[in-house]
């Protein structure tokens, strides 16, 4: 395995020093957002992290290798480079084999993640099912991922460009818990809440922390999606940004957009007619994951060197 997986320095010594680690996705940098927010936001996100007593690990792939932690000339290369494969379950073997340089999105995140050891990892939002998924069957790697991979996903939710009530049906269906963080219904991004309530809400990162050790001392596999909503400063009203959804969702099917290259035309639509509120509710919200992420790694840590 050490032929496929280099890890930074920062990460090797956390490593050696049993620090907690907080694994971090490079989508949301190559695809998610426009330059040079998109590297700006990725520093301040790992800082986040080392703030709030963890060690950031960003991944991706380069020159055949699986880079678990970036360094900041790597993160300017992902942020202003136009060759970035999405990488995905399915691409993985292939880009790590071929040498291109691909950014990791959830699911593979999650992937590396484990590969490296590696228990708590933060994003902005989880894939999900897609609106019609009756006609195309289009349902992110993101769940299956969830439901067979030890890592916990610290997220505002599913993106509320999806199916939501579609996209918890399935998680419950695969097993996968989806613990709301202080709240009670599921988080939809931009929004702290929607109208879906969700099994279990949990109100400390200590009992996060213990959830999560029970979960895997029990053999019971896969992953876990901790639920953190936006903060309320940074939220958007509901019926606004749900009406300019629609309108993106129209426009994406109208241009027979689907598949992977669904989310970016969504999110940059979305960011378009916000005149650049979304982008702004994004950042906010996965800076606040990073946070919470960082204090849940940090506790989960502490328990299991115990």
């Amino acid at each position: 395995m050490n032929q496929y997986i280099d890890l930074s320095a920062e990460v090797q010594q956390a490593k050696e020093e049993g620090k907690a680690i907080v694994a971090l996705e490079s989508t949301i940098i190559s695809h998610g957002m426009p330059y040079p927010q998109n590297v700006q936001m990725a520093r301040e996100v790992e800082q986040i992290v080392r703030d709030n007593g963890a060690v950031p690990a960003t991944i991706a792939i380069m020159d055949g290798k699986i880079k678990v932690g970036l360094s900041d000339e790597e993160l300017e290369l992902f942020g202003n480079s136009s060759d970035v494969a999405k990488v995905s379950r399915r691409d993985l073997a292939e880009i790590v084999a071929a040498k291109k340089l691909g950014a990791t999105t959830v699911a593979t995140t999650m992937i590396c993640a484990e590969l490296a050891d590696i228990n708590v990892f933060v994003t902005g939002g989880i894939g999900g099912v897609h609106r019609g998924v009756e006609e195309t069957m289009d349902i992110s790697a993101d769940l299956e991922e969830l439901a067979r991979t030890n890592v916990a996903v610290v997220c505002a939710g599913a993106k509320s460009i999806l199916d939501l009530p579609k996209t918890l049906e399935y998680l419950e269906t695969q097993g996968v818990p989806v613990i709301g963080y202080g709240t009670e219904f599921l988080p939809a991004f931009f929004t702290r809440s929607s109208e879906h309530k969700l099994n279990a809400s949990i109100d400390s990162v200590d009992t996060i922390a213990d959830t999560l050790i029970a979960k895997w001392d029990l053999n019971l596999n896969g992953g876990a999606v901790i639920a953190n909503p936006i903060p309320e400063e940074h939220a958007m009203d509901e019926d606004y940004i749900n009406g300019i959804i629609n309108q993106a969702i129209s426009e994406a099917e109208e241009k027979h957009i689907t598949g992977k290259d669904s989310t970016p035309f969504l999110l940059e639509k979305v960011n378009e007619m916000t005149e650049g509120k979304s982008l702004d509710a994004n950042i906010a919200l996965v800076k606040h994951n990073a946070k919470v992420g960082a204090e849940i790694a940090v506790r989960f840590n502490q328990k299991t060197k115990n």
